[in-house]
């Protein structure tokens, strides 16, 4: 349980400290995700809101796992995250069209399995 928690505070420290979107940016998908979640409860209801944001940040977890998988927890350079070392350390550089492409998809997925008839 230990380790699990010093993974969980290793990817926080990296979420809260990367420059691969500005600072804004990170502030603002939060107003986004109430924005959109708020929407969503009004035109189609709890139920199909919860199911959306469930499958939404399962297919998300699923993805940071990937990259976390593949760029060894974001040290090293894969697919479209790039690594850079600066005097001696290694540095996320970027993120693009792969991720985004990749979370694109999970919201168009849990649209259609939230919209199924339940």
């Amino acid at each position: 349980m230990t380790k699990l928690i010093e993974e969980i505070k290793t990817d926080l420290n990296f979420i809260r400290s990367h420059e691969l979107q500005p600072t804004w940016w990170k502030i603002t998908k939060v107003f986004i995700l109430i924005g959109v979640c708020g929407g969503y409860i009004f035109f189609f209801g709890v139920r199909k809101t919860i199911v959306f944001f469930a499958v939404f940040f399962f297919l998300s977890f699923l993805l940071h796992m990937l990259y976390r998988m593949k760029t060894k927890t974001f040290t090293e350079t894969w697919l479209d995250f790039i690594v850079d070392e600066e005097d001696g350390v290694r540095k996320a550089r970027s993120i693009g069209k792969f991720y985004y492409s990749a979370i694109i998809f999970n919201a168009i997925v849990s649209l259609i399995i939230s919209q199924l008839p339940w």
